[in-house]
């Protein structure tokens, strides 16, 4: 960028436009991962190569393994979408109130020069809170998707459409049961993106020090620090908050079984052990290792690019 560049702010629509555009892309080119770890946490037996043999006999294994990208890429486009737009509006907010107990890097919404991110600069509770809080939001509104996505691609049921998944809840267990597992998604999201956020931020600013004057401080080095942070933020969350996720897919496929989120991980612990807290965890974090990474690398570009303006 040269000197006389400025940037300008993106409005929110823009963010929620970006976000829509990197959750897409992500949630296309990750479905066949999120099958499998869905297929291996429905059930203890289960494991990742009897799970991926399972879909290798089907006649179609191709597209098997692309089953449910439909609400796939609604849940995550359109989640993303809320979560960056949210969690933008947030963090301006945030950003404004030097008087609050947050630290708060700088009060101005827009980039350091040279610095990789395109984010407001908060500090470490306020990378938390707003991170958690917005997850949460986006999480609450996309739910109903979430539900139809992990049945849809489940073994346990039979469904040959999504619209005929919806009726058969609707049916079976009411508008409620749109909202199966949102308790335990709520209390897996909110740590997750909160530490993601926290982390992510924190690997950017140590990276960033570590290659500022050289060129990864700046243009296509900024991506590849954006890229690594993601990466290094997603295995840490994902570790930490797995054993939410194993119980929120078994609430999702069986909620008349396992009943709550107290219930299910006693039936778990009692009945396969720890083990199962951490099942499909090497799916997880490898999915949500270039997921995330991929979703924000291309979202802060987009934003990057968008805001630099030259006059």
């Amino acid at each position: 960028m040269s000197n006389g560049a400025q940037k300008q702010k993106s409005s929110p629509a823009f963010h929620f436009a970006a976000g829509l555009g990197s959750g897409v892309v992500s949630a296309f080119l990750l479905q066949p991962a999120d099958l499998l770890k869905t297929r291996v946490q429905q059930s203890h037996a289960s494991t990742l190569t009897q799970a991926f043999r399972d879909v290798l006999r089907n006649p179609n294994p191709i597209r098997q393994l692309w089953r449910g990208t439909t609400p796939s890429v609604i849940r995550t486009g359109f989640g993303s979408a809320l979560y960056f737009g949210m969690l933008n509006s947030l963090r301006e907010y945030a950003a404004k109130l030097p008087t609050i107990p947050i630290p708060v890097v700088s009060g101005e919404v827009k980039s350091t020069r040279g610095s990789s991110s395109s984010l407001p600069k908060l500090g470490n509770v306020a990378n938390l809170a707003t991170g958690a809080f917005a997850r949460v939001a986006a999480g609450l509104i996309v739910n109903p998707v979430t539900v139809l996505k992990v049945r849809y691609e489940s073994s346990h049921y039979s469904y040959t459409s999504l619209a005929g998944a919806a009726k058969d809840i609707i049916a079976k267990e009411g508008p409620r049961g749109f909202f199966a597992g949102f308790g335990v998604t709520a209390v897996r999201d909110a740590p997750y993106a909160g530490l993601y956020v926290l982390i992510y931020e924190q690997s950017k600013a140590r990276l960033g020090d570590l290659t500022a004057g050289n060129t990864m401080s700046t243009g296509s080095g900024s991506v590849s620090i954006n890229f690594v942070s993601g990466v290094m933020a997603a295995i840490a969350a994902t570790t930490l908050t797995n054993p939410f996720d194993a119980i929120k897919t078994r609430l999702q496929i069986a909620p008349a079984k396992y009943r709550n989120m107290v219930q299910a991980s006693k039936l778990m612990l009692r009945d396969e052990g720890i083990r199962s807290m951490f099942s499909g965890l090497s799916l997880r974090i490898g999915r949500k290792a270039i997921s995330s990474a991929l979703t924000w690398t291309v979202y802060e570009e987009v934003i990057r690019r968008a805001e630099q303006v030259v006059v």
